[in-house]
């Protein structure tokens, strides 16, 4: 595989011919930019969208399952793309939670589950604080069982989180618990220039890998967020800009699509700062 250093950004995208042994996408909000929540045609834009860019993605992940009626609107829209989605389902508070579970119970009776890459049990909730990994693993198997008990007991459940929790040893329960583990890795807010910015993005990485493979050995440890913005504020040697958003993509992207389960954030954001986006908000490639 080829990947050399082109402007625009989707002359980059496009150097890239990537395998199709992995899951290849895109992390992809429920809300539009202006905040009204996406329909099930704005679903399909950006699912074709993903399906357009020189290098074709037919993978996304979303975050929730009831919020903004993600799965209702995305689900049928996804289905009829060809479009596999790893799912998300909020863990707070109680009544979040429940709804969310609800939600993914009548996806999957409504539509079956050939869709599904897996199941993500939160985001980024132990680097939060917002629970505690023996929650957080009682959660991964509730929702594990529950799709069991709809005959999708192949599906697998994990969560996702920045590095800094996973090699945290308090949170070991929730990797036990986890058929997958969703790393997140920003070299930007971590203050890395570019130039070291896969460094940095490896480094992390490998310390997730390592931790995993002790606690829970066989269990694989998914790219779940990197990215590198293509604008706003610098922080310590970061700075944003689309010939960096290029370099990051070139040095990170193109191996880790062909090493891993890979979902790079985001495909737009423009209204954002710091913004991540590959796209404009005409959809057009940066």
């Amino acid at each position: 595989m080829h990947c050399s250093f082109n402007i625009p950004l989707f002359l980059v995208l496009s150097s890239t011919r990537l395998a199709t042994a992995y899951w290849k996408g895109f992390n992809l909000g429920a809300n539009l930019p202006s905040g009204a929540c996406k329909t099930q045609q704005d679903w399909s834009k950006d699912f074709s969208v993903l399906q357009s860019l020189p290098v074709y993605f037919s993978s996304a992940r979303l975050y929730a399952s009831s919020d903004c009626n993600t799965l209702a609107e995305a689900v049928p829209a996804a289905i009829a793309s060809g479009t596999t989605l790893l799912l998300g389902v909020w863990t707070e508070d109680n009544f979040h939670y429940e709804a969310e579970k609800q939600a993914l119970v009548q996806a999957v009776q409504q539509h079956g589950t050939d869709w599904i890459i897996a199941v993500s049990v939160g985001s980024e909730d132990l680097y939060r604080g917002d629970t505690d990994a023996a929650t957080l693993a009682h959660q991964i198997n509730e929702v594990r069982d529950l799709l069991c008990g709809l005959g999708a007991c192949h599906i697998e459940v994990g969560h996702v989180d920045t590095w800094t929790a996973w090699v945290d040893p308090k949170n070991e329960d929730a990797i036990r618990a986890c058929d997958f583990v969703g790393h997140d890795g920003y070299p930007y807010f971590e203050g890395s220039s570019i130039e070291q910015g896969y460094n940095v993005y490896s480094q992390a990485l490998t310390k997730t890998r390592d931790v995993v493979n002790r606690v829970k050995p066989g269990v694989w440890v998914w790219i779940t967020e990197t990215g590198w913005p293509a604008s706003g504020a610098k922080l310590d040697l970061a700075l944003p800009s689309i010939d960096n958003a290029q370099a990051y993509w070139n040095s990170v992207a193109c191996p880790a699509f062909q090493e891993g389960h890979t979902f790079w954030y985001t495909l737009q954001d423009y209204t954002n700062s710091p913004s991540f986006g590959v796209v404009d908000e005409g959809f057009r490639p940066l």
